[in-house]
């Protein structure tokens, strides 16, 4: 069962959950983003409530609570199923370290717990006893007209949290939503980027993760650019502005930077890989460019930019404290987005291209060089748009067709394995790798070789000339 209150529609778990409070004399408000987004019709996953009770008297209340966050009033509250983060009334004082309160006071006023949050909209209470909404702050107008604007003085704000900027930026990215002026415009102030850059790269990359995967993340990309952010946490990105890569070819339309923000575009925005990927496959042109003379004019050259620009992305997702594996991931479609194909390559090569790559990476990089594509002028490309694009829906069709094959792509996919060929009398070491090895390339050039029988015969024969 659902119930509107006034205007929010409350799960019937929720509505249990905050009857427990109210029967034991105690206010409790759903607050925070659930509330927005609830306002803005949006889905919603988590619940966060805030109380009257103490974290002493939560804990009385229910019999499975996990004290989260205790020093600062929060307790995480297991109930029917699902984990409610529950922080009791309170204000704040002193930010030392640029994030976390230095002196938590409590207050029996929900209005007070209220001004203590970043942005009006994120200010907003609902009761969960009659469902009168607290709004001080012109939360609710604010979300209506799409604009984000700090609760108070946004430098006041932005000082005590350096992430509050990004986050700004980030749900500018999520909502679609603009940045009120006098909120955007502190951003820039020395004393802000200085707490910004105080900021640990795990929350940076957490909120640019998510920025990331908005709907059109180069406008918020954009924002980042303009307010000096982006060149905090992504130094690398500052060479490409002004990196002009446009010639009488009329493959690209802007410089470098606007190039990888409009490819982020144009990636599919599930596979953050990809986007990421995007966002970093140029990364090295400025680099390595160079201006070439010929009876045809000047001709701008990127030579070698795939592995400079995997270099660099390894370099920033590091510092940013990504896993190895997602960097490896990124990295490697980076390093292999510049492949050419023409309709004369044999099979034999095409098998060489799925080797290369990895047929796990396969989608991705038709996803990125697609992205590749749509950067180039800012708008969506259809495969049949163009010569290029109609190029490589055969090759991937080409690909397609081995792969549906079983063709071999990989030493596991052969006939034979080491164990075979100790069976036939040859010794294990670093011969016998030499063997596996040109099995391995006698089949990707002629499939039908791949069966034990004639993989053995070729190993004999093999042997003795290694």
């Amino acid at each position: 069962m659902i119930k509107s209150l006034c205007g929010i529609h409350v799960p019937e778990t929720l509505r249990k959950f905050g009857r427990i409070f109210t029967d034991s004399g105690y206010d409790a408000y759903l607050v925070g983003g659930a509330v927005r987004d609830m306002l803005l019709g949006r889905r919603i996953s988590d619940w966060d409530v805030a109380t009257s009770a103490t974290p002493q008297q939560v804990m009385e209340l229910f019999s499975f609570v996990v004290p989260t966050g205790i020093a600062h009033g929060t307790v995480t509250v297991h109930f029917m199923g699902r984990e409610i983060e529950v922080t009791t009334f309170r204000t704040e004082s002193g930010y030392s370290d640029g994030r976390h309160p230095d002196h938590v006071s409590y207050t029996a006023d929900i209005n007070e717990d209220l001004s203590r949050r970043d942005f009006t909209m994120n200010a907003i209470a609902v009761n969960l006893h009659d469902g009168r909404i607290a709004d001080p702050f012109g939360g609710r107008k604010d979300s209506r007209k799409g604009i984000i604007r700090t609760v108070g003085n946004p430098h006041e704000r932005f000082m005590e949290d350096g992430l509050r900027p990004v986050r700004a930026v980030r749900f500018s990215a999520q909502l679609g939503f603009c940045i009120e002026n006098n909120t955007y415009s502190e951003i820039s102030e020395s004393d802000v980027l200085k707490k910004v850059a105080s900021v640990s790269p795990e929350r940076f990359r957490d909120e640019f993760l998510k920025l990331i995967r908005s709907a059109k993340p180069s406008e918020a990309l954009r924002r980042l650019e303009e307010t000096g952010i982006l060149w905090i946490f992504i130094p690398q990105m500052r060479e490409c502005r002004g990196c002009v890569q446009g010639d009488s070819r009329g493959f690209h339309d802007f410089d470098v930077l606007d190039h990888l923000f409009y490819s982020c575009d144009g990636a599919p925005a599930e596979n953050t890989d990809v986007r990421l990927a995007a966002l970093f496959h140029d990364i090295g042109k400025p680099a390595v460019k160079q201006t070439v003379t010929s009876e045809d004019g000047e001709k701008i050259t990127f030579y070698g930019h795939e592995n400079a620009g995997a270099d660099i992305a390894a370099e920033i997702m590091s510092a940013l404290k990504f896993s190895n594996a997602e960097i490896e991931r990124v990295t490697h479609l980076v390093r292999q987005h510049m492949f050419h194909y023409e309709s004369s390559w044999t099979d034999a090569a095409v098998r060489r291209f799925i080797v290369r790559v990895g047929p796990e990476y396969i989608d991705s990089l038709f996803n990125l060089r697609l992205a590749d594509m749509y950067g180039m002028h800012n708008r969506n490309v259809r495969i049949h748009d163009s010569a290029a694009c109609a190029l490589l829906l055969e090759f991937r069709d080409r690909i397609d067709g081995m792969m549906r094959q079983k063709s071999a792509v990989s030493l596991k996919d052969l006939a034979v394995s080491g164990k075979d060929l100790i069976a036939a009398g040859i010794q294990p070491g670093k011969k016998m790798g030499l063997i596996l090895n040109s099995l391995f390339e006698a089949v990707l050039e002629d499939p039908s070789l791949n069966t034990k029988e004639r993989l053995l015969q070729i190993a004999l024969a093999s042997a003795g000339n290694v």
